[in-house]
């Protein structure tokens, strides 16, 4: 502990999914750590990781499920910090990418909290990876977009605009964007994106239960539902699905959520 009575907080990825996924440094803050605040798509397998005597408290979000505001999420890492030397706020994917990371960490850090993060592989990349997809390819892309569609149609001011996006890269790995699809082909195309751009959708990335649906741009939705695909879904637009190896792709993970997909 500090001289100020306040621990560490660690900022930790958790990857996509799949254990083997884990940076080393992820791995052994785990097994060290006093308290844990972890988030909904964290397999079981993962928090086993943590020794038994840790505090641990369960702050997922998912789509219409909140567990806890934001606010008091901050104020349990404040209070964990004062009681322990060593806190991980554990979060799926990248802690700065597409979460409240960077949030949390300036929240500690206007109250004296010291912090550092571990970066943890994206589901943008891993989840076609694992399907056998590039991102980027010599051939068929050298600029990627990463966005979120969570945003949209139900907000006054959009934060994403689709049609600038259309043209502005080579190909989009979107987020949460399996709720507003329709919305985004459409604002898509009307941007100028040509509708036969081949396009996957990968359903529960890297773990058992993994799908991936390929089709074209203005068939993509049509395929989504006939498919009955849910989420968490990362949704790949570009020539670059057009390069899968599939031979190439690794198993899946057998691993167990705390909150079912």
């Amino acid at each position: 502990m500090s001289e100020a009575g306040k621990g560490t907080v660690y900022l930790v990825g958790a990857g996509p999914g799949d254990p083997d996924l884990l940076t080393v440094k992820a791995k052994r803050l785990l097994g060290e750590c006093g308290g844990i605040l972890y988030d909904s798509l964290v397999p079981n397998e993962i928090l086993e990781l943590v020794p038994d005597s840790c505090e641990s408290r369960f702050v997922g979000k998912r789509r219409g499920h909140h567990s806890l505001p934001q606010s008091k999420t901050n104020n349990i890492l404040l209070e964990m910090a004062q009681r322990h030397s060593c806190v991980v706020r554990l979060k799926g994917g990248d802690p700065f990418l597409f979460g409240r990371g960077a949030e949390e960490a300036a929240f500690l850090v206007s109250r004296g909290v010291s912090v550092e993060v571990v970066p943890g592989v994206t589901a943008g990349i891993a989840a076609p990876a694992y399907v056998g997809i590039p991102v980027t390819h010599r051939l068929a892309g050298s600029s990627i977009t990463f966005v979120t569609g969570h945003e949209g149609i139900d907000k006054r001011r959009p934060l994403v605009n689709w049609q600038a996006l259309a043209r502005a890269c080579d190909g989009l790995v979107i987020y949460m964007g399996l709720h507003n699809l329709r919305h985004i082909v459409d604002e898509l195309i009307a941007g100028g994106l040509d509708p036969a751009t081949s396009c996957a959708v990968i359903q529960q990335g890297t773990v058992v239960g993994q799908r991936c649906v390929k089709a074209r741009l203005d068939q993509l939705l049509c395929k989504v539902q006939s498919e009955k695909l849910l989420s968490p879904s990362i949704v790949f637009i570009g020539a670059a699905v057009d390069f899968q190896v599939e031979a190439c792709s690794p198993s899946p993970a057998n691993v167990t959520m705390p909150i079912p997909f």
